[in-house]
């Protein structure tokens, strides 16, 4: 079965990424990671993180993707051995050096190759395996085509990115984020600049910018798994516990539903639906069947709002006064129709006919973000389900 990818920023939504149905996270250190800007693993959490996939059976992948500068090589023989005590599944990256450090000095991890090194073509991914590397992940801009005939020629173990944020240049290979801000996007502290608005016509008042639409490829998965894709992947290591839940949730349905026959039109739309609506932007599937172009771009008009559709997050059930235990995060009020999620992928609609604080004082409203409230309902839902706007 292909393997689902997810991100995970922090041990929180490691474990909620796995509860949700990935079966591989892949995850950064303090260091030597390109999300400098997200929370991160110590040592410490690395080791936890491993272990509990382990108990799962299922599989952590550590990032050592930048770009080495002499300052960044420090520590990182003694790390990668770290990572190789710990056993961690894989490491992903980016720069020859690791390669060459890792069977230099006989250390048992598998390497994976990052979309960072922007392998395109097939001579390419064939001297990367005869460099020892396990596993390719392609650059976004690698169409279908491409990705069947490099699995035709060579039986590689590819992996490709099915949701999330595109880079404007390739797969990360920026300098803008350096030129304008001082931020090295290829040592992790990317700016974002491409999202950018750009003041270059002061007559016409219209702010420009060069940001790509972001990725969805949920109509791919039969095409993905067919031509022997072994592992999809969800961009997002900064991302909230609620969308990694959301996406996660959405592709897990659609994987299974095409391996047990049940993969159709309405349950694509569906997802769709629910996909656009956890996002800010619009996607599309990029390169995926063809070129992209000025459709898969964002040039004028560009709008991302937040529409705080995740009110709450269920952290248990009162059995003696039959009321779900809430976590609250966005607003909502007594008449409003909320839908829950589960991890089992169960969905209920319930309308607010009654809403109590922690203590049972009645409420109007749900105001106060974080605030423990409580829902009449007759059943026990799981805990870590999550609590959505209806749409």
């Amino acid at each position: 079965m292909i393997e689902l990818l997810s991100p995970a920023g922090d041990l929180e939504k490691l474990k909620i990424a796995f509860l949700y149905g990935a079966d591989a996270c892949y995850v950064g250190g303090k260091k030597y990671s390109l999300r400098a800007n997200a929370n991160n693993f110590s040592d410490e959490d690395l080791k936890e993180a491993t272990l509990f996939a382990h108990k799962l059976g299922k599989k952590i992948y550590v990032t050592c993707n930048i770009v080495f500068h002499n300052e960044d090589i420090e520590g990182i023989l003694d790390y990668l051995k770290y990572l190789e005590k710990i056993k961690v599944d894989a490491i992903i990256v980016s720069d020859p050096l690791i390669i060459d450090l890792v069977h230099d000095n006989n250390i048992e991890l598998e390497i994976h190759l990052s979309t960072q090194n922007c392998t395109t073509n097939l001579e390419s991914v064939k001297y990367f395996l005869d460099r020892g590397v396990k596993r390719i992940v392609l650059a976004r801009e690698v169409g279908k085509c491409d990705i069947e005939k490099i699995i035709k020629e060579t039986g590689a173990d590819i992996e490709v990115f099915l949701h999330g944020a595109m880079c404007t240049c390739y797969s990360g290979r920026c300098a803008l984020s350096n030129y304008f801000t001082l931020r090295d996007s290829n040592r992790g502290g990317c700016s974002q600049v491409c999202r950018f608005s750009f003041d270059l016509d002061k007559k016409r008042k219209t702010d420009y910018s060069i940001a790509t639409c972001d990725l969805s490829l949920g109509s791919a998965i039969p095409d993905l798994i067919d031509i022997g894709v072994k592992s999809i992947k969800v961009e997002g290591r900064m991302r909230s516990s609620y969308y990694i839940a959301t996406v996660i949730s959405c592709y897990r349905k659609l994987i299974d539903a095409y391996y047990n026959n049940s993969f159709d039109k309405k349950l694509l739309e569906r997802v769709n639906i629910v996909l656009d609506r956890v996002a800010n932007r619009r996607s599309t599937t990029q390169y995926f069947y063809k070129d992209a172009d000025k459709d898969d771009q964002y040039y004028i008009g560009r709008k991302e709002e937040s529409n705080q559709d995740f009110l709450g997050i269920i952290k248990g059930y009162d059995f003696e006064n039959k009321m779900l235990v809430i976590e609250q995060r966005n607003y909502f009020k007594l008449g409003d129709t909320i839908n829950i999620f589960t991890p089992a992928g169960k969905e209920y609609n319930i309308k607010i006919e009654k809403l109590y604080t922690e203590d049972l004082t009645p409420l109007e409203c749900a105001r106060h973000p974080r605030e423990i409230i409580k829902i009449p309902y007759e059943n026990e839902i799981d805990v870590n389900s999550y609590i959505r706007a209806t749409f």
